[in-house]
């Protein structure tokens, strides 16, 4: 509860001071990541199951994998939008890559994720250049065992944690960049992608242990995000589109008058926030309705 409103009264301040349109742009770029936060929450619950970590510890791991994760958001934020800015065509092509991620999330089973964590890549080398050992030693990451050094499970967490969420980055920032306007000041998108993506990330310790006893209430959620996805992909893609068309001398008669907007295929933020909205409460709403079985 915090959290949230601490990103509800940032979002008021961010009207007063740069105006309702950036206020908007900060609400769905928020919404948008706290949403793909949860749904990295499952893999989360599913690692420290496997591990065998107690909640006490789990505190530590996620207090040190958020703060890598805001590191690692910069630096994505900042490399992302400079090379969109420098070369156009990315643009289209990040909205390509998210409406095959949407796809992919839409035909996916929650029941394949998680499984084979030692197989996983990411512990498998980690195991094979560190020494690692089965044994937990508190809190810490470190420990000796028979004289010599080695990296504890903790660690071995830490780590998985750290590149699961270096992987949800390669799709989040795509995300937020396109709802950000295409003519915005690169300043400006810096500033927007990077708020909405640390206030969504600062909650999401708090957030892990609110919401993993009843993690059945989002059911729903991983088809609404895929729709999401695709959503944003193709408000990426259109613009791109009808450009090549009017290009070849092709009014596009095939987009709808209301979004076009002075001769350019524009969907306000309002309409995206509103959407990426609705379709997230219409999730938690059906599965709150119509829970997992057991």
């Amino acid at each position: 509860v915090v959290w949230v409103s601490l990103a509800v009264g940032f979002a008021f301040l961010l009207s007063a001071w740069r105006g309702p349109e950036d206020a908007e742009l900060f609400a769905a770029g928020y919404v948008l990541e706290l949403a793909l936060s949860v749904d990295n929450l499952f893999i989360f619950i599913l690692v420290f199951a496997h591990f065998g970590i107690p909640p006490h510890l789990q505190h530590r791991v996620l207090f040190w994998g958020i703060l890598g994760a805001m590191a690692m958001r910069a630096v994505f934020i900042i490399a992302g939008i400079a090379a969109v800015d420098s070369f156009a065509l990315l643009l289209p092509l990040f909205g390509a890559f998210l409406l095959f991620t949407g796809l992919k999330m839409a035909f996916s089973h929650d029941e394949s994720e998680g499984k084979g964590v030692d197989e996983n890549f990411v512990v498998r080398m980690t195991k094979k250049f560190l020494p690692v050992t089965n044994r937990l030693h508190g809190e810490a990451f470190v420990a000796r065992e028979d004289g010599r050094r080695v990296f504890t499970p903790l660690f071995v967490v830490l780590i998985v944690i750290e590149s699961t969420d270096l992987l949800f980055a390669i799709d989040s920032i795509p995300a937020v960049l396109g709802i950000l306007p295409t003519d915005m000041a690169i300043e400006e998108k810096r500033f927007i992608a990077f708020t909405s993506n640390i206030f969504a990330i600062m909650g999401l310790r708090s957030m892990y242990f609110a919401i993993s006893g009843f993690m059945h209430l989002f059911r729903f959620l991983k088809p609404a995000l895929a729709f999401i996805l695709v959503f944003i992909g193709l408000k990426m893609i259109l613009p791109w589109v009808a450009t090549l068309g009017q290009a070849a001398g092709q009014a596009a008669a095939w987009v709808p008058a209301f979004l076009m907007h002075e001769g350019k295929v524009h969907i306000p933020t309002s309409a995206s926030l509103a959407i990426i909205g609705v379709i997230l409460t219409s999730a938690v709403a059906l599965s709150v309705a119509l829970p997992k079985r057991k």
